[in-house]
């Protein structure tokens, strides 16, 4: 049966967890932008619709289902929320400051002749200027208030009322500086030329490059858990614990 293009990216990557490779191999953008057609969005990305709708065929029926993801919704929403912090949030952080040191050799040694340098350093550090306190609230606010009312909704309970009225506020919020995000991870792509290091690159001007890829594929997963998964369930359980009060 043929997979139906007519897919939303963000249904598809939930269903089938080794889809985001494919979708961050061919640049399908299945976070942010993840409400999108399949169709559509591999017209954006200026990709085969039907080409990729056959790969996701492929790695559907050679996938082992009985192998748990972290992309599957078996998890409890604290099991979740903890898996986004120690693996995405913990990297990111290292990263972070690996990145904005290895940033500041490179615009050193070769700012000069690569003016664009300059501008991935200036868009890097506002992104991390803006996920620090981002993440914070994730760990300190949000992520333990949805914790607790999952703990409340299981012990047949009425959680304390959260600070921020409703967890739709909060998510709101997440979600536009996910796509603050987004936008930066885009125009450092487009700067750098899609990462590929120009020919008098050295090793470091090399290895910055593709940390800064792996900076990128890694932030998309950590924003697909939370817009496509984490969240969605947290406002359903909220929605379903206040219609039962």
């Amino acid at each position: 049966m043929t997979l139906d293009t007519n897919r939303i990216v963000r249904e598809l990557a939930m269903e089938m967890p080794d889809a985001t490779r494919i979708f961050e191999k061919l640049r399908i953008d299945y976070c942010c932008g993840g409400h999108k057609p399949l169709k559509d969005a591999c017209a954006a990305a200026g990709v085969n619709a039907e080409e990729v709708a056959r790969l996701l065929e492929e790695t559907t029926r050679s996938q082992d289902q009985s192998v748990a993801s972290a992309d599957s919704k078996t998890p409890s929403l604290a099991e979740l929320a903890s898996y986004i912090v120690n693996k995405h949030h913990t990297f990111t952080k290292q990263e972070m400051e690996r990145l904005e040191a290895l940033l500041a050799k490179v615009c050193s040694a070769h700012g000069a002749n690569h003016p664009e340098l300059l501008k991935i350093n200036a868009s890097f550090h506002k992104l991390c200027e803006e996920l620090k306190p981002h993440m914070f609230k994730e760990e300190q606010v949000l992520f333990p208030y949805i914790v607790r009312m999952e703990e409340a909704t299981t012990n047949r309970q009425i959680p304390l009322p959260p600070p921020f009225g409703t967890v739709r506020n909060p998510v709101r919020m997440m979600m536009l500086e996910h796509e603050a995000a987004g936008d930066a991870l885009r125009e450092m792509r487009e700067l750098s030329s899609h990462y590929i290091a120009p020919p008098d690159a050295c090793i470091s001007f090399k290895t910055l490059y593709q940390a800064l890829e792996a900076f990128e594929q890694d932030l998309h997963q950590h924003i697909h858990l939370e817009n496509n998964i984490l969240f969605p369930r947290a406002l359903e359980m909220e929605h379903s614990m206040l219609a039962h009060t």
